[in-house]
């Protein structure tokens, strides 16, 4: 398979910028703008995703091959269900209010499209260990993606960040950017910010082709 044949840090990198989940594929965007309202709520968002990811990458691309085709989709769904059932029980015990705070989002990440997508795409076609990379990959992608979203909607709706006040008494919080419009309106920059980066590395990578011929 191509897959095959690629370094394996590609499949490492790949989800940072490249193929990034959210701001890249553009796909898990429901937890995206629900939950980014403040960092921490973004950071506890991801890691669970990500532990996800992980878990149900590895575990799928082990057993890849006993998988009878008819019934590959119910046996994601099982494992997957597994994987987001140990971290909702663990936030629960370990990190209650986060918990709440995250609320019907956890149990959610059972139909996420990066998890499932990923299974199916990747991990069922490829090795373990390009499958963790993949999973780690676009797991940090989506944290990067979320935190970055979380931290900005955080400062200007709250005038903090991670629970700490950064602008003073005397700020006037931007209300909109903790409300459901101000989770659009800021995926809508980064997706700007995003395209604008695409659009000048290309124009790079063209100009030096000219050169070089």
């Amino acid at each position: 398979m191509a897959e095959e044949k690629r370094p394996l840090y590609t499949e490492f990198t790949k989800g940072f910028i490249r193929e990034n989940p959210t701001i890249g594929l553009m796909i898990g965007l429901c937890p995206t703008l629900a939950v980014t309202t403040s960092a921490k709520n973004a950071v506890g968002m991801a890691a669970a995703a990500t532990f996800v990811l992980l878990g149900s990458n590895v575990f799928i691309s082990l057993i890849r091959n006993v998988i009878p085709k008819a019934v590959r989709f119910p046996v994601f769904i099982v494992i997957i269900c597994t994987f987001v059932t140990m971290i909702d029980l663990s936030m629960a015990a370990f990190f209650p209010p986060l918990h709440k705070a995250l609320g019907i989002f956890i149990p959610l990440i059972v139909v996420n499209c990066i998890i499932m997508g990923r299974a199916e795409a990747f991990a069922a076609k490829n090795t373990p260990m390009r499958s963790l990379l993949d999973a780690l990959g676009m797991g940090l992608g989506f944290t990067l993606a979320l935190l970055l979203m979380g931290s900005v909607r955080e400062i200007l709706g709250n005038g903090s960040l991670f629970g700490i006040n950064l602008l003073g008494p005397h700020f006037e919080p931007w209300v909109i950017m903790i409300l459901p419009p101000g989770g659009f309106i800021m995926l809508g920059v980064w997706l700007l910010v995003f395209a604008a980066f695409k659009e000048r590395k290309q124009k790079k990578r063209l100009e030096a082709e000219r050169r070089a011929a």
